[in-house]
């Protein structure tokens, strides 16, 4: 969406406070011996307590309030009651909502405890990577060169980019246009930024893979070639400036 008036702008910070302070309770709440079914329980309990609505739940009929993804599944992993976390795991968790008409969207990855399978490298490239993307965003940026930015940055730390799984546009539904926010330079992506709307930007960094494939149960994505995958994200209106972070109330960085 593009913002229009103040009472717009109003309702992207409410419903992007709310699912980022989500993002962050999950976070601390995570624990060793917890299952995700459990973990995502108590998100759900916050975002109705706020009054919000889970996004892919309401959009897609999604198994859950939330997305909790454990060690090889890149996204979408759907909570259960027979997943239990540990320590060292590296945990990805998605929080998307709707408030009021306004949709917001953020996710992070980190690992709980202590990092013994040495997933922190990973982890901070992801984050280093959002914040540069970000920091480069301004209205009338072809969109192509912040993903050839996101995966140069990427390579320098040694990893790699998924390049199915995008950012997007955000704010009156879950998906909106820009539709695609890729990792790298698309050749055929000839859109721009621009002033005042509002998009979620996404890191996919990886290990070994290039693509995400979907398994048997219909959502989570795992990658083509195996490894691991780390991903942050915030939800940004663009301005002439620098951007303003929506959701950066989650702490991610």
């Amino acid at each position: 969406m593009s913002i229009t008036t103040e009472a717009e702008l109003d309702g992207m910070k409410k419903v992007s406070e709310a699912v980022a302070y989500t993002l962050k309770e999950m976070r601390n709440y995570a624990q060793p011996g917890l299952t995700t079914k459990q973990l995502d329980d108590f998100g759900g309990k916050i975002l109705m307590d706020l009054g919000a609505k889970s996004a892919p739940y309401e959009t897609y009929g999604f198994p859950g309030f939330t997305c909790i993804s454990t060690n090889k599944e890149f996204c979408h992993g759907i909570p259960s009651d027979k997943k239990i976390l540990h320590e060292g795991d590296l945990i990805n968790i998605d929080v998307s909502a709707e408030l009021n008409g306004f949709w917001s969207d953020n996710g992070a990855s980190f690992v709980l405890g202590k990092d013994v399978n040495n997933h922190q490298k990973l982890i901070d490239a992801s984050r280093h990577v959002l914040r540069k993307a970000i920091d480069h965003i301004t209205g009338g940026v072809r969109i192509s060169d912040i993903g050839f930015l996101m995966e140069t940055e990427a390579k320098k730390h040694g990893f790699k980019v998924i390049k199915n799984l995008t950012g997007h546009g955000v704010g009156r539904s879950l998906h909106e246009e820009p539709s695609e926010i890729a990792n790298y330079r698309d050749p055929f992506n000839r859109k721009r930024f621009t002033k005042n709307s509002v998009v979620a930007i996404e890191t996919f960094i990886a290990t070994a893979s290039t693509y995400a494939e979907t398994l048997e149960d219909g959502w989570t994505m795992v990658g083509n070639r195996g490894g691991f995958m780390a991903q942050h994200e915030h939800t940004i209106v663009v301005t002439d400036g620098k951007p303003v972070v929506l959701t950066a109330m989650n702490e991610i960085w």
